[in-house]
């Protein structure tokens, strides 16, 4: 679905009338001469020099990862370095299974395989439970740069692997990792005609997807909250097309906001403490707040056209949407409270689906012009738009939490009868390399991507 039949869809639709992971004790492990934490967005490089996420997409750190031990240990190792892989800025190497274990490492023979650093562990446990000691050294100096023993239980191993995925991330690049999250997104099962809907979750690489909803009614547009497992989101349910929020500890639905029309396109505030989202209003819509203790509702934008895909700045103080208010599908901001907005798309063609990256730098948008769709970024006031990846249909952004990479939705054209159509999920890095499918059990669309777990 395009963003003109995602959030503007319900306009010309009338007539269709649990916390994963708990339970992790990280410890430090002794460590000889360990280096300090990274700051300002510069990791421990090779040698004491200091490496860039730029530098890393020109030329990805080659790290050695030996095996965790056998069992879990080896499992541990393969999600560890798929991870660090899969972002497009680490290279690992293949490292005989003999050089796993937890002593001092040989770093002549590192460095002569073309070693950077070294990701080594050791798993051991009885009893249901794992305990998974890890060091990251630095191949050329010889300096442990981390060095954390965690303990959980068995069935938790494959989080502890994406959590030592993060630190290695952070360690070597001096910016928060985003393998520790999950995504939500609209699972797609039969013809395109008339397809079953469920939302899912699943995590960000692909794995442990779990269906949320019976695929009785249509459901669109999942977003998480951003300190709770809760989920926003749009259903059909009962041929009311309203905003629903979704437990996942307990599976409860809850109806978030009466009004009188057709409520859609649910997003957090960076605080959680309320959702703004769009209503319908005779032949346009409006956005409008919601705050979460009280369920006042607030109005804050009247233009008499079709406003929606509202989505707040990281600090809160302004949102981005999508209105026709101009004549065609553009973006805007305004202040968090409404009032006057701005016009900040000027390129070919109609634009949708705005996302604010968590780092405040960048907006994310859907755009149809006479090329087809594509997916970019902008900065806020408009300026340095660059198109990211095109497609027959690719669109719905979504930030990863540190800001580096995008999730969206790619489809391909249907043949006759509806044949050939595909609906599924990728990723992109920010400047445009590293494009890649992520794994989903059938079709997939309209992305959301968690922030770190906690």
């Amino acid at each position: 679905m395009s963003f003109l039949t995602s959030d503007r869809s319900v306009l010309s639709r009338r007539g269709l009338i649990g916390a994963a992971g708990a339970g992790i004790a990280a410890l430090p492990l002794q460590a000889l001469a360990q280096a300090p934490a990274p700051q300002g967005g510069q990791g421990a490089g090779p040698g004491g020099a200091e490496i860039t996420v730029d530098q890393a997409r020109t030329a990805p750190i080659p790290i050695a990862i030996p095996s965790f031990g056998p069992g879990i240990g080896e499992q541990m190792t393969q999600v560890i370095s798929n991870d660090l892989a899969g972002c497009g800025l680490f290279r690992p190497l293949s490292v005989a299974a003999s050089a796993g274990g937890g002593g001092v490492p040989d770093f002549d023979s590192y460095k002569a395989m073309g070693a950077q650093a070294i990701a080594q562990g050791t798993t051991s446990g009885s009893g249901g439970s794992v305990r998974v000691e890890f060091r990251l050294w630095n191949a050329l100096t010889g300096q442990q740069l981390q060095g954390t023993a965690y303990t959980t239980s068995g069935g938790n191993w494959r989080r502890i692997a994406h959590i030592i995925a993060d630190v290695i991330y952070e360690r070597m690049l001096g910016d928060k990792g985003y393998f520790d999250t999950r995504i939500a997104f609209v699972s797609l099962n039969g013809p395109r005609s008339h397809a079953i809907t469920r939302l899912a979750i699943m995590d960000q690489d692909g794995a442990n997807t779990r269906m949320l909803t019976s695929g009785q009614w249509l459901v669109k547009t999942p977003r998480f909250h951003p300190t709770r497992d809760e989920i926003a989101f749009m259903s059909y349910a009962e041929n009311r097309p309203r905003v629903y929020l979704f437990d996942l500890g307990s599976g409860r639905q809850e109806v978030l906001g009466e009004f009188a029309g057709i409520s859609f396109a649910p997003r957090f505030s960076p605080d959680g403490s309320s959702v703004v989202m769009s209503a319908t209003r005779g032949g346009g819509s409006d956005i409008y707040v919601v705050d979460l203790g009280s369920r006042a509702t607030r109005r804050l934008t009247s233009s008499g056209a079709i406003d929606t895909s509202p989505c707040y700045s990281p600090d809160g103080s302004q949102i981005v949407f999508n209105s026709d208010r101009g004549g065609s599908p553009q973006l805007y901001i305004m202040g968090a409270n409404g009032g006057d907005a701005r016009r900040i798309s000027y390129g070919s063609g109609q634009y949708g689906s705005p996302v604010w990256s968590p780092r405040g730098d960048l907006i994310a948008f859907t755009r149809i012009g006479s090329g087809g769709f594509s997916i970019g970024v902008m900065a806020p006031d408009g300026t340095g738009e660059r198109i990211l990846t095109k497609g027959f249909t690719v669109e719905s952004p979504t930030f990863c939490p540190n800001g580096r990479v995008l999730a969206y939705c790619r489809q391909t054209a249907a043949g006759a009868g509806g044949a050939g159509f595909s609906s599924s999920l990728a990723q992109i890095d920010i400047a445009g390399f590293n494009e890649r499918v992520i794994a989903t059990p059938g079709g997939a669309q309209a992305p959301a991507w968690s922030p770190l777990k906690g």
